[in-house]
């Protein structure tokens, strides 16, 4: 088909319409103020008025709709260009004209590009002068790999080798996956992005914290930041560069840190059951009926101690999860109640602080699959953030619903401090604490990174809002449980179990 004569008749009837829709309203300008019997030197003002201005923003709309095909055609040549600047991918399905055209030409050069590519990739590959002894970063401190389209390792500096402990002129030509075998703690991996990006992007570039490598018995433990950068046409073949900054050091202490403190306070549950236990009985002997001064002194007992379960809890949990070992089996559950349940659980706390909180479930939340007591944890949680945070406000409001995805959503919303945007990003990392806050506000950094691997390991998302000084809302999504029944169906087992936040292989199959 001729899709430029389909675009030229395209462009034909919009300025046809245009002409005639600017016509039509000078004209019914002119006969309004005839009828009106206005002077003839105000009508014809007023006309020509009215056609310029009209002419002026039929100008800017048609030159704006108009040049779309054009404009899609300069974003993508630039996307693809190795040297191009960075623009934003033409939206070309969203055209209205000229949207043929713009395709088949788009295809066209998609397949220039995939053929000049293949041409290169048949031509055996050189070692070039510029990846010897000499080179810049053979120096560098840190532990450098190139990659070719393959992912084959076309150079490695010093630093590699000796952070690997394999010679880089051994790594060189291997595939990098084979030398690299990483594990990584969520599902964004090296593997999936650099996936993502050969397919939408010519340029990109990444990074990932706490990356793990599997190693040997007889090679120490590697933890460290990854950094990778991405350009699809590199005239060398120097498609990805990655680089590791090495944190083996700080990482493995924050681990053995949680360790020692989980085993420390591991020996506090005994003692710590045991007074709860004697403060329910001391408020059941009192009654309520006791002096007021007396009542309260163990309601604050009561909440004191519920709060320091709760912080044990967390601290063992995180412990579990940095081993792998806190395992999640999910079940059929009522959502209202178990989010009513937590509220109950948490609402001393709340009380003592003065603060209520407002629960609103929906009632078309189907039945829901988790793990009953580690949900509850991420609830209790959110909630205990909210009662933090709250400042001088004293509403908490705690709401359910369904998404139009289909997914159970709950949100957790305080109206008090409110959390500024440059450390959003950091809120669910473990330890991480608001500096501006530290002093004011107690806590351990632990309970956001708790919630986030447990809703994932739920199959779920947990996000953020917030407004300096007007509070925020704390969300998490889970499935329904008849899309778990679904998963139930193609698995040997009689119920779902889950790891945590186990380390996530950053591949299935090695490419060799």
């Amino acid at each position: 088909m001729d899709y430029f004569k389909k675009t030229k008749r395209q462009y034909t009837l919009n300025l046809l319409v245009a002409l005639i829709v600017s016509n039509a309203l000078v004209l019914s300008v002119w006969i309004i103020l005839s009828y009106w019997q206005v002077r003839l030197i105000y009508t014809i003002i007023a006309t020509v008025v009215v056609f310029i201005v009209f002419s002026l923003l039929f100008a800017i709309s048609l030159s704006n709709y108009l040049i779309e095909p054009v404009k899609a055609i300069w974003q993508l040549i630039l996307s693809i260009s190795p040297h191009g600047e960075s623009v934003e991918s033409p939206k070309i399905e969203a055209m209205k004209v000229g949207r043929e055209m713009t395709l088949s030409l788009s295809r066209q050069i998609y397949q220039l590009t995939s053929s000049s590519t293949n041409n290169a990739n048949t031509i055996k590959h050189t070692p070039n002068p510029l990846l010897n002894d000499d080179f810049v970063a053979s120096k560098l401190p840190l532990p450098l790999f190139i990659l070719d389209q393959e992912e084959n390792i076309i150079y490695a500096n010093t630093s590699a080798g000796d952070y690997l402990g394999i010679s880089a002129k051994d790594m060189t030509d291997k595939n990098f996956y084979m030398i690299m075998d990483m594990s990584f703690p969520s599902e964004n991996t090296f593997d999936t992005w650099l996936k993502d990006v050969k397919a939408n992007s010519a340029i990109a570039s990444m990074s990932w914290e706490r990356v793990k490598l599997n190693v040997l018995d007889n090679h120490p433990t590697r933890l460290f930041d990854l950094a990778a950068f991405y350009n699809r046409d590199n005239p060398e073949h120097y498609e990805t560069m990655v680089v590791l900054f090495d944190h083996t050091k700080q990482y493995t202490q924050d681990d053995q840190a949680v360790s020692y403190v989980a085993l420390t306070v591991h020996e506090l549950r005994t003692p710590l059951t045991l007074l709860r236990g004697y403060i329910e009985a001391l408020q059941e002997e009192i009654g309520q009926d006791s002096h007021p001064e007396l009542v309260d002194f163990m309601l604050k007992m009561n909440a004191a101690a519920q709060q320091l379960t709760a912080f044990v809890n967390n601290i063992l949990n995180v412990a579990r999860i940095d081993n792998d070992q806190l395992q999640l089996s999910l079940h059929e559950e009522n959502w209202a109640e178990i989010v009513q349940s937590a509220v109950n659980s948490i609402s001393l706390r709340a009380k003592v602080r003065g603060i209520s909180i407002e629960t609103t479930i929906a009632p078309d939340i189907p039945s829901v699959g988790v793990d009953r007591l580690s949900i509850h944890e991420v609830i209790n949680n959110l909630i205990d953030n909210a009662i933090k945070y709250s400042s001088q406000s004293k509403i908490i409001k705690v709401e359910a619903h369904l998404t139009k995805d289909g997914l159970v959503e709950t949100t957790v919303q305080d109206f008090g401090l409110g959390i500024n945007a440059n450390i959003m990003s950091n809120l669910f990392t473990k330890f991480y604490r608001d500096h501006r806050n530290r002093s004011q506000v107690g806590g351990t950094g632990l309970g956001l990174y708790l919630s986030k691997a447990i809703v994932t390991a739920h199959g779920g998302n947990i996000w953020v809002k917030s407004t300096p000084g007007k509070g925020s809302v704390f969300g998490f999504t889970i499935q329904p449980y008849g899309r778990l029944a679904e998963e139930l169906k193609n698995s040997d087992n009689k119920e779902i179990t889950r790891s945590a936040h186990g380390w996530i292989k950053n591949h299935s199959l090695y490419r060799r």
